[in-house]
């Protein structure tokens, strides 16, 4: 441990203890009814520390819960009881669930009442010496939990310690657990509080989940900058007007699902100037229309780019002045590219086959490669996925990109089979090894196919046995059983695969079927 005067650990969780300070009486969370101020959330926060210290011991927390007081309260009592923060995906199944559970070797669950059905079903498989610890509800554990707790941290001394847990689908079919270190976080945080232009009149709309990457650390971010946290369980896109309106929304993040339900909802309406609603969005490039639509309603999109490896964004379309005088066409195409490094990153990289830079010319493609202070420090339990993903020093996405002149980032495909639907990760080996597994199946591809309204969908093209019979519902219910609803193909294609001469499934094949199909102005995924 550093014990100079000119050092000091850096964590996410000390902005926190600076906006108590500093805007002590300012309101801090709005989850329905209840609103908590600065003071009390920190009150909250030690006080949820102090119970976990001694309940959890330093083993991984766990929460499943959707945006709310509560989730946004373990981002600061969890560390501060010395434990990781394990944040769980609300739509996965409770198989998935137990076992990143077992992964993380949690000894504590905290859950919202909601959710008390899965969180239960989740007990009943992982070890029943997990502690469960309810939110909300008639028996609202969490509360008298803090309320008979006192007030106490465990100091955080070395930045480089793990912070949380945040697993991600990957193409092996089982998620990792990717490992944040605190130093990461507090610099990814700086980031998105500088170059989304937050402060201290700001007020977040939680649309983006909280538990995916932390919210792309706008969990800590807005606090840094002494904001608001609006939270949002659920998207519905009457709610979110409403919220806009009645709390004076500046900000908000969210994948393309989201925008649409903003923009074409029956409640959206434009904003008076001089007010204006700053968007960040990821996955799929946003499109002309849905550019031009927002900016309609006096709203700016702004794109950016990131992995679970990445703490969220850690490249930003930065927009440049000199685009102001271009004509809408223009303007969006240059809006639809991912970006530069954000400015605790270094600069990101395109690479051939063999490691080196391609030419900065937009047309050369390789893998996207990124290293810098907002980059996981590895893989949970996992050195050899972790050697593999950062083979020399540079975290190699799977993503693959140009760089144009300008230095300027561009994805055009994806090496890794993920799919990004609604702003979640599905791997697509993991939903074809749960169709695989149907009695009648014979062989399998999943594959993503644009779609308006999520950005993309899983769609399976099946292959039966001689003999055997499944339809489109026999798969789907076999599908639910396995993993959460959102990883359910939207749509079953019974054919013959196309394959190689070595006999390999073409799955760029499939993918550009469904390119000709989709340009037909009558079919929908």
């Amino acid at each position: 441990m550093q014990s100079e005067f000119w050092f000091e650990p850096l964590t996410p969780v000390s902005f926190l203890r600076r906006a108590a300070t500093i805007y002590g009486d300012n309101t801090a969370v709005v989850d329905g009814e209840r609103t908590f101020s600065y003071r009390e959330l920190l009150d909250r926060s030690t006080r949820l520390a102090g119970a976990l210290i001694d309940l959890a011991g330093g083993k991984a927390v766990a929460i499943l819960a959707p945006n709310s007081h509560a989730l946004l309260e373990a981002h600061y009592g969890v560390p501060w009881s010395g434990s990781p923060l394990l944040t769980l995906n609300i739509r996965l199944s409770a198989p998935e669930l137990a076992w990143i559970i077992d992964h993380a070797e949690a000894a504590v669950l905290i859950y919202d009442s909601s959710l008390s059905t899965l969180a239960h079903a989740v007990s009943d498989i992982v070890d029943s010496r997990m502690k469960l610890v309810c939110c909300g509800g008639e028996n609202d554990e969490y509360e008298q939990l803090l309320a008979e707790a006192e007030p106490r941290i465990q100091p955080i001394t070395d930045e480089n310690a793990l912070l949380s847990l945040n697993y991600t689908s990957g193409t092996t079919g089982k998620p990792k657990g990717v490992m944040y270190h605190h130093r990461g976080a507090y610099l990814q945080s700086v980031a998105m509080a500088t170059q989304m232009r937050l402060e201290n009149k700001s007020k977040m709309l939680w649309t983006l989940p909280m538990f995916h990457c932390h919210g792309w650390c706008f969990t800590w971010a807005v606090t840094a900058a002494g904001g608001a946290h609006i939270c949002l369980r659920s998207v519905d896109h009457t709610e979110i007007w409403r919220l806009i309106d009645d709390e004076g929304v500046t900000h908000l993040n969210g994948a393309p699902v989201v925008l649409n339900s903003i923009a074409y909802g029956d409640a959206a309406h434009g904003l008076v100037p001089p007010r204006n609603l700053l968007i960040g969005t990821g996955g799929a490039p946003p499109t002309p229309t849905i550019l031009a639509r927002l900016a309609a309603l006096n709203m700016d999109v702004v794109h950016l780019y990131g992995l679970t490896e990445t703490y969220g964004p850690v490249v930003i379309c930065e927009w440049q002045r000199s685009w102001d005088s271009y004509d809408a066409p223009r303007r969006a195409r240059l809006k639809a590219r991912q970006g530069v490094c954000n400015i605790v990153s270094q600069p990101v990289r395109v690479l051939d086959a063999n490691g080196d830079d391609v030419p900065k010319d937009g047309r050369t493609m390789g893998e996207v490669a990124i290293r810098g202070n907002n980059v996981m420090a590895g893989y949970f339990k996992d050195p050899g996925a972790t050697e593999a993903a950062v083979p020399d020093g540079w975290f190699r996405t799977g993503d693959l990109g140009v760089l144009h002149e300008d230095g300027y980032l561009e994805l055009r495909d994806r090496s890794k089979d993920i799919i990004i639907s609604g702003g979640e990760n599905i791997s697509s080996i993991e939903v074809e090894n749960a169709i695989a597994s149907h009695e009648s199946v014979l062989e399998v591809a999943v594959v993503a196919v644009p779609d308006d309204r999520w950005g993309e969908v899983p769609v399976a093209h099946i292959t039966l046995h001689p003999g055997a019979t499944a339809d489109q519902a026999d798969i789907e219910r076999h599908v639910r059983e396995q993993l959460g609803g959102f990883k359910v193909p939207k749509r079953i294609v019974f054919e013959a695969l196309p394959k190689t001469g070595t006999g390999k499934v073409q799955k760029f094949a499939l993918r550009e079927q469904w390119r000709q199909k989709l340009q037909s102005p009558d079919l929908t995924v």
